[in-house]
């Protein structure tokens, strides 16, 4: 329960519902297309946050890469690689492959999207 509400009667409310990831949404999360050489996020300069893209070629400290059918051209540093599908709306961000800004704003954004509100990091939960 939050701080300033004062809790009378009863158990609890179970945070079940707005933890755990469904198995329905799991396998549609499965299905996401990605390349583990080639998945990557790029920062969005226009709006804020990160895009998802494919990597298309590297010269030197540059990458191209294919954002919604767009060419755009970053400094390696500024490229991160995205998590497989399997990891979209994972209960702990701990348990996360890669775990750069894009890819803990990711899986918050898509848990939040999906009414997963609660999420842990480590030994902490985040609402």
């Amino acid at each position: 329960m939050p701080g300033h509400v004062k809790k009378l009667t009863g158990p609890d409310p179970d945070p079940s519902p707005w933890l755990a990831v469904s198995p329905e949404l799991k396998i549609k999360n499965k299905a996401k297309p990605y390349d583990p050489k080639k998945s990557v996020w790029v920062p969005n300069k226009a709006e804020g946050g990160y895009l998802e893209g494919m990597l298309e070629s590297k010269d030197g400290a540059k990458v191209s890469v294919n954002v919604g059918g767009e060419i755009k051209v970053f400094k390696e540093d500024q490229v991160c690689q995205v998590n497989p599908g399997k990891f979209d709306c994972a209960e702990d961000m701990a348990d996360l492959t890669f775990l750069g800004d894009a890819c803990v704003l990711w899986n918050s954004v898509v848990r939040y999207q999906n009414e997963l509100i609660y999420t842990y990091s480590g030994l902490f939960c985040i609402a």
